[in-house]
């Protein structure tokens, strides 16, 4: 049946420098144009019919490579700010740990990771799945279950709001759910788009 995969871009500037990032359009880092390219070498041989990715251009510059090294060409392509990382609000361009000795650990914590807890001025995970799934039901899902195959190259949060999503994950569940840069999440879809099974390629 039909595959999707998902793939979180490849370490930005800021992931390097431990910055909320969100929304800033900040580029690659040098670790992760490669993290690019070594995910591009893990889809050689996986046929794609269709690739979305986020407005911003770290997930726009991740897909180019990825396609360029798995041979991937003239993909239709579709770029919608649906699929952008959760706003932080006043938290972005924030170093971490500073932002951790201004307001505690663990209120971080709950900021980056609880389900409807935003930061100050941002979106919660609740919010960032309200633009997410409606977007993969009307524009993605409907490929899948024709049987096409998709590449969703976007954001550490917007894509755990969309595996929360496939998968049923509780609130509890998604707390400690990480995807990690660069690395392709390979779903084998049924029919109707129920996940039959998963793994990183």
């Amino acid at each position: 049946m039909a595959e999707l995969i998902l793939l979180r871009h490849g370490q930005s500037q800021w992931n390097l420098e431990n910055r909320f990032t969100g929304w800033k359009d900040v580029p690659l880092s040098p670790k992760g144009t490669e993290e690019a390219n070594h995910a591009g070498t893990k889809l050689k041989g996986h046929r794609i019919d269709y690739l979305f990715t986020s407005v911003l251009q770290r997930a726009i510059e991740t897909a180019r490579l990825v396609c360029a090294v798995a041979g991937i060409a003239s993909v239709p392509t579709e770029r919608d700010a649906a699929l952008n990382e959760r706003m932080y609000g006043d938290l972005e361009g924030l170093n971490k740990a500073e932002a951790a000795k201004q307001w505690g650990d663990e209120q971080i914590k709950i900021w980056r990771r609880s389900y409807d807890t935003p930061p100050p001025n941002g979106e919660s995970l609740a919010d960032t799945a309200a633009r997410v799934i409606p977007y993969w039901e009307a524009r993605i899902l409907p490929l899948l279950t024709g049987g096409q195959n998709v590449l969703i190259v976007a954001h550490g949060n917007s894509l755990r709001a969309l595996v929360m999503h496939l998968e049923g994950l509780t609130r509890a569940q998604v707390l400690e759910l990480e995807i990690p840069t660069g690395c392709p999440l390979w779903f084998d879809l049924d029919a109707l788009g129920g996940v039959r099974s998963k793994r990183y390629l």
